[in-house]
């Protein structure tokens, strides 16, 4: 087996998952350098919506990569890549779950589940610009969000991701996890529902505080009264 490792070569673009699968399995790695960049992001999240962990869904992310090189023969092109390429990130992410037993207790992938019909949702449309105060806002959404997909239940919060983050359809959602479409789809609603609702208590909890007045906004504005106040342009004295 030949392996080509050269810096200096360019990374193949524009090549079929099936051509950069043949040239991976004749020991290129500069094409299986292009495949780990153009799955790097969905890969990532899917280990992570299992492992809750970024560190943990990197090392895993790293084996299932290894193991997808060494069987990359085993390849057929009977589904699609991707596919063949998350099975392996959920197999692996679910063996370092089993192994460490972060978990007391996981719902299991194949627990049947009654079907309710989704719900449609809201489109959100992206800012072109952004203020820092709004890029702030949107991080801290953004990290809110992120801590209340983690406290889904695993089967949930991995469906939600590869639905939602990765948008992948129910069809490929299905055959990633072995599981049918209805019950991709229960699971999706399920979700939904579990992060709607520990939304809504954050909102509630944080309203009481919206726009607070307290603190270095409240000193700011007495000070800046006081020397007006007491400054020479001050024309009136009050009324006694």
């Amino acid at each position: 087996m030949t392996t080509s490792n050269s810096s200096a070569s360019a990374l193949p673009t524009g090549l079929s998952d099936l051509a950069l699968a043949e040239r991976i399995g004749q020991g290129d790695q500069r094409a299986f350098e292009a495949l780990m960049r153009k799955y790097n992001g969905k890969l990532f999240r899917v280990a992570r919506a299992i492992l809750k962990d970024d560190s943990d869904a990197e090392d895993v992310l790293q084996d299932a990569y290894l193991d997808a090189y060494r069987h990359i023969g085993d390849f057929r092109g009977g589904s699609e890549l991707a596919t063949w390429l998350t099975r392996i990130v959920i197999n692996q992410a679910l063996m370092r779950v089993r192994k460490e037993r972060r978990r007391s207790s996981i719902l299991p992938f194949r627990t049947t589940l009654t079907h309710e019909p989704e719900s449609p949702e809201a489109q959100v449309p992206d800012q072109q610009s952004e203020s820092p105060s709004e890029s702030a806002i949107r991080a801290e959404m953004r990290r809110m969000l992120e801590r209340r997909i983690d406290e889904l239940p695993v089967a949930f919060r991995t469906v939600f991701v590869m639905r939602e983050v990765e948008e992948m359809s129910v069809e490929e959602t299905a055959r990633c996890l072995s599981i049918s479409p209805a019950t991709v789809r229960t699971r999706l609603f399920r979700a939904r529902a579990l992060l709607r609702e520990s939304l809504a208590r954050d909102i509630d909890t944080a309203t009481a505080d919206v726009f607070s007045f307290a603190g270095a906004r409240c000193d700011r504005i007495v000070a800046a009264v006081l020397a007006r106040l007491n400054s020479s342009d001050q024309i009136d004295q009050p009324v006694r």
